[in-house]
């Protein structure tokens, strides 16, 4: 079972201020768009994206509705060779000081785009400049969470960090590409719980046959949320064991 990460959703308000933020700041350019009658969805990645990168997708609704940030989400994370010279960089042309790197310990940094999702800077030296390395949601139970995406993706650890007062999963398809989008588990040890919000969507994994995929997924006690026919067989939906919604889309 294949299940590369795809692309990362979050919804957005105004859709040409996002994009000039996206394609100016990150140097992304539009890969896709979808046209429907009530909303709009753009891929969008950097130029020289690997084969196996993730593209982030935006989210506009046409009826001019907002959104509430929620925490169960974190944050996307993107590459860069040298994360003070990106901070300064993305400082110098308009960005809104946030977190600085001096203020992280020197290793990362953070953004913020117009809506708010925050956006990481890390020090990578593999990937396209700006490519998505991770993207963070927060979890209530940290071993029902590394179980879920083991046993129902066939996920491998790929690095971890335990703090005294939180933890950090990373996790991967099994013999995937370094340039692929993780995923980052963060487990706080304090018991807290989290509110979704609106403001984030979706991740999305790859399958390669997606009735066969989500056959699977059933078997092994994923929740049935959106299935293939309710989709029109173009893909499906299901969520985690904190509700965070993973879409399946096809490879070809």
């Amino acid at each position: 079972m294949s299940a590369p990460l795809d692309h990362v959703m979050m919804r957005v308000e105004d859709l040409d201020e996002s994009l000039s933020w996206y394609k100016t700041h990150l140097d992304y350019e539009e890969k896709s768009r979808w046209e429907a009658d009530t909303f709009t969805n753009v891929f969008l990645g950097p130029t020289d994206v690997h084969d196996e990168g993730a593209l982030l997708e935006l989210t506009y609704n046409h009826d001019g509705r907002t959104y509430e940030m929620g925490d169960a989400w974190g944050h996307i994370a993107v590459r860069v060779a040298d994360v003070y010279d990106a901070y300064d960089e993305l400082i110098d042309g308009g960005v809104e000081e946030y977190r600085d790197p001096d203020s992280c310990g020197g290793s990362y940094a953070f953004v913020t785009d117009p809506d708010g999702h925050e956006i990481e800077i890390v020090e990578r030296d593999y990937g396209a400049r700006w490519s998505l390395d991770h993207t963070m949601i927060r979890v209530e139970d940290a071993d029902e969470a590394i179980g879920w995406f083991t046993r129902k993706l066939e996920y491998e650890h790929t690095g971890r960090w335990e703090s005294d007062t939180f933890a950090n999963y990373f996790m991967k398809p099994v013999d995937a590409a370094d340039e692929g989008m993780a995923v980052e588990l963060t487990y706080n040890y304090d018991g807290r719980s989290y509110e979704m919000g609106e403001a984030w969507g979706h991740l999305a994994v790859e399958a390669a046959d997606l009735q066969e995929f989500w056959d699977t997924l059933v078997e092994r006690g994923a929740a049935e949320y959106r299935d293939p026919e309710s989709c029109d067989m173009r893909y499906a939906f299901t969520t985690d064991q904190d509700g965070h919604e993973l879409e399946i889309v096809t490879s070809d």
